[in-house]
């Protein structure tokens, strides 16, 4: 191929100095020269070590690929540099799918990445997720059991050495330090280390009386994670009759104990924060529900006295009654009288309008009587006979006034008589003696029933006030039950009572406690808390057990 390359160009004899063939330039040589690249090779897979690795912030990854006899550089752009997993390391052995290129502004020949792999891990990738599937499709990753929380006692499957250990007791003493761990000591890398974590999940299964497992490790890379892939692993995690947790390296790592475990954490520390609660939050819990507790009796019993208070208001006396009886009879009384006043002062004006009115008409009519008697006497011929007839006119006159004058005034006696018969009818007076009558019998019926109310209230209250002591007390008693429950469990959890099982707590004299036997020294002083006492104590040697 690159002698057919280099054919392309090579002249099939030297040009004479009259050829007007035009020469190519070097931008037009470089762009034929790639076409011709991209156009011979399709997308190939190639081998090699990393080296000048250089990562600009731009996002671009740019790299020489080399292997013993030969190298070439290689571009890894942004778009397909963020599919790649695992990040790019100085002296990796990768494989690269590349489009063979040519970058014309310098005449580099180099590849255009598409996608890197670590050299070897296709095949363990390809394998592993067939197991996977294999695993999956019986049955093996349908664990979801709920882990008991907190555990009594908790079964730690993890190397001894390692930080993880650290970190899950670290928590655990923090959190809560009354679980119980049991260590189970394993390698967690290597040949040795699947079949070393099958054995210990059988072991707990079979020996001891843990009701959790952690099965846990650091991080670590693919292959340190690798044991953890193993088939022999995953059955062990799905046969077990305790449920297991799994915190294997990072959130990012993900294996097939992780699949096969009942839960799983991304770190060793979370895995500890779920297994158990948190002591002082439980502190904080138990105290508030001590004061809603107090609260809520304390709203009860208020309610309760301002109940009471309301019955007694409402219950009042047969006296106060009466009393209040006699004021309203003395106001309907004054409201009568002012009443029949009124009445007697609006009657008397009515009858001084009347007879205005009556007597203005008179002499309004007299007059006009006068007026038309001067106008006929002026119009008689024979004076003496109009007199006449005037004069009997007038006496006419004079005597139907008379009488309409006399009815006018019967009639208004009559309606004087009448009105003043209403209001003797309507008298006071009569209004009062019916008074006194209904006072009287009142008075006679409140004498027989008043005790008798009077002892029906008492027993009601007497009755309110036995129902309130009892339900006080039933109240009292059902809230020192559950703080006694509360205490209960309190003091089981305390470490106290730890202490009072016969275990003891050492302290140096800095008050510092003693975890191991390589925190103290032959000769030193230490003093032992018990569950009741302290002992001093001097320490005559040290033992270290290698696990």
């Amino acid at each position: 191929m690159s002698s057919s390359f280099l054919n392309r160009f090579r002249e099939p004899q030297e040009p004479s100095s009259d050829d007007n063939d035009e020469a190519l330039t070097v931008a037009a040589l470089n762009k034929q020269a790639r076409q011709l690249l991209e156009g011979s090779f399709n997308s190939v897979w190639v081998q090699g070590e990393i080296s000048s690795l250089s990562q600009p912030r731009s996002g671009h990854a740019y790299f020489t690929l080399k292997d013993d006899d030969a190298q070439v550089r290689c571009a890894l752009f942004r778009q397909r540099a963020l599919g790649v997993r695992a990040p790019l390391r100085e002296g990796q052995l990768v494989q690269v799918r590349a489009q063979v290129s040519l970058f014309e502004a310098r005449g580099d020949y180099q590849l255009i990445v598409e996608a890197v792999r670590e050299a070897g891990k296709g095949a363990l990738l390809a394998a592993l997720e067939a197991l996977r599937v294999k695993l999956g499709e019986e049955g093996v990753f349908a664990n979801g059991r709920a882990l008991p929380y907190p555990p009594e006692q908790l079964a730690v499957i993890t190397s001894p050495t390692g930080a993880a250990i650290q970190d899950v007791i670290s928590v655990l003493t923090a959190r809560w330090p009354w679980v119980q761990v049991i260590l189970v000591p394993v390698q967690v890398q290597g040949d040795q280390a699947a079949e070393q974590i099958a054995t210990a999940l059988a072991r707990v299964n079979a020996e001891t009386h843990a009701d959790a497992i952690l099965l846990t490790r650091g991080g670590g890379s693919f292959e340190d994670l690798w044991c953890f892939n193993d088939e022999r692993v995953a059955r062990a995690i799905h046969a077990s009759q305790i449920p297991v947790m799994s915190a294997i390296g990072h959130e990012t790592d993900t294996t097939l104990a992780d699949y096969a475990a009942d839960l799983r954490a991304p770190t060793p520390s979370a895995a500890a924060e779920r297994l158990v609660p948190d002591q002082r939050e439980l502190r904080r819990q138990l105290a508030q529900l001590a004061r809603r507790l107090l609260a809520a009796k304390d709203s009860y019993l208020n309610g309760q006295h301002q109940r009471i208070d309301y019955l007694q208001a409402r219950l009042r006396h047969p006296g106060e009654r009466l009393r209040h009886q006699r004021l309203l009879l003395t106001a309907l009384e004054k409201r009568l009288h002012s009443a029949k006043q009124r009445h007697q002062l609006d009657a008397e004006r009515h009858l001084q309008l009347l007879a205005q009115r009556l007597i203005q008409a008179m002499r309004s009519q007299v007059n006009s009587q006068h007026r038309q008697l001067d106008g006929l006497r002026a119009r008689l011929r024979s004076p003496q006979e109009q007199l006449l007839r005037q004069r009997s006119l007038l006496a006419s006159l004079e005597q139907r006034l008379l009488r309409a004058q006399q009815r006018r005034l019967q009639q208004h006696r009559l309606a004087i008589t009448s009105t003043t018969e209403r209001l003797q009818r309507q008298s006071p007076q009569r209004r009062l003696v019916g008074y006194q009558h209904q006072l009287e019998q009142l008075d006679a019926r409140l004498l027989r029933v008043g005790p008798r109310i009077m002892q029906l209230g008492s027993t009601q209250l007497d009755a309110l006030e036995e129902r309130l002591t009892t339900a006080v007390a039933r109240h009292q008693q059902r809230a020192e039950e559950r703080l006694g429950v509360l205490l209960k469990r309190l003091d089981i959890a305390s470490p106290l009572a730890t202490l009072r099982r016969g275990y003891a707590v050492l302290e140096r004299n800095d008050h510092h406690v003693v975890r191991s036997a390589a925190d103290v020294q032959k000769g030193e002083r230490l003093s032992a808390r018990l569950g009741e006492g302290q002992l001093s104590l001097e320490v005559i040697s040290t033992t270290l057990k290698n696990d």
